[in-house]
């Protein structure tokens, strides 16, 4: 009787051989697989997201460029009032598409960019004021965003500071001052071009 007891517990214990729970490292392992596939989801919707919020801002900048050109200038009052009705609602509609990504930073970090943007902020003021002279100075803030060596004197104090930032807010940071160099180029042109307009009309001229 005893030897046959004993035969059972020897025979239940080989049938639960296989039939173990899975050990604590396995059951980690799978946890972490499965935040890494997470991670690099994540990262992507990031991507996806700020790829997203440039589009908005470029569209924006496009309409905006349409508004000020010269083209819209030389249509006649009716034609012009109903191009710009059209951009305006467009300008609404694609401002109301809000996108937010987030940026983690440390403190030092978060001083770091709000010294960056009051300095951006300033040079803006500047450009407003005197073209020509804030025009310089957000060449040098350019400057000391861009990898190449650039062709004028890059800021340094504000170099420093950028590097201080968190690495998407340098990035936003260089795509401002990408935006706000293209429309001073643009608003440069567009005063040479009314300049040259004004020059070569008889009646600025005296002539009859």
């Amino acid at each position: 009787m005893a030897q046959a007891k004993i035969q059972a517990k020897l025979s239940d214990a080989g049938g639960n051989k296989f039939t173990r729970t899975m050990s604590m490292a396995d059951r980690s392992g799978q946890l972490l697989e499965s935040l890494d596939q997470l991670e690099i989801r994540v990262e992507a919707l990031r991507e996806t997201a700020s790829a997203m919020e440039q589009e908005r801002d470029g569209i924006l900048e496009m309409i905006q460029s349409i508004q000020n050109s010269q083209e819209m200038r030389n249509i006649c009052a009716g034609e012009r009032e109903e191009l710009s009705l059209t951009a305006n609602r467009l300008m609404g509609r694609a401002i109301s598409v809000e996108i937010s990504v987030g940026t983690i930073r440390n403190p030092q970090q978060e001083e770091a960019l709000r010294k960056a943007t009051c300095m951006i902020d300033e040079m803006v003021k500047k450009l407003l004021d005197n073209m020509e002279s804030g025009r310089k100075q957000l060449l040098a803030l350019h400057a000391a965003c861009v990898s190449e060596a650039p062709p004028v004197p890059v800021d340094q104090k504000f170099q420093a500071i950028v590097i201080g930032c968190a690495l998407e807010d340098q990035k936003k940071i260089k795509r401002r001052l990408d935006t706000l160099l293209r429309n001073v180029e643009n608003a440069e042109k567009n005063i040479k071009i009314m300049d040259h307009q004004k020059l070569d009309d008889p009646k600025a001229n005296g002539s009859h």
